[in-house]
């Protein structure tokens, strides 16, 4: 094994989302409440070296896996990450967590008159590339400047 390979311990079961982009990871790390997790364990590694990004970061957490809407939340924070669900240290499943065609309830529309801030209704969104358009006024905003209505819980 070459000398700057990262070794990292292995998980017996539970998530490690991977293709993080760097600067983007403590923000992950506060969406999924990452910070809060008493008994499992955490791994994260930040700024790896990555051909394919140059730099990336990962996550590793024993025992835990997303719901869809996490993973949702997820894909507005960090697109195009690689979710492995591990179980008896096997990688069970494999994929790329990418953004829904529409967002509901997710974050927060840019315009203080839409109904949506104006009402007790949940926000809709539809999604196109790395725009957004508001389902009620239209307006649109750019996915990298969006805020997240509220912020994930962990399942207990």
């Amino acid at each position: 094994m070459k000398r700057e390979q990262l070794m990292v311990a292995a998980i017996e079961n539970g998530t490690v989302i991977d293709h993080i982009p760097s600067n983007r990871l403590f923000e992950v790390i506060r969406l999924l409440h990452i910070e809060e997790l008493d008994h499992d364990t955490v791994f994260i590694g930040f700024n790896l070296k990555s051909e394919a990004m140059g730099l990336k970061s990962l996550i590793k957490i024993s025992n835990r896996y997303f719901s869809e809407e996490e993973l949702n939340h997820l894909a507005v924070v960090a697109p195009n990450v690689t979710l492995c669900i591990i179980k008896d240290y096997e990688v069970i499943e494999k994929r790329c967590v990418e953004l829904p065609t529409e967002l509901r309830n997710i974050i927060h529309c840019n315009n203080p008159k839409c109904i949506c801030n104006n009402e007790p209704m949940p926000t809709r969104f539809v999604v196109s590339g790395h725009t957004v358009k508001c389902f009620y006024c239209e307006k649109e905003q750019q996915l990298a400047n969006v805020k997240l209505v509220h912020s994930l819980h962990p399942e207990n």
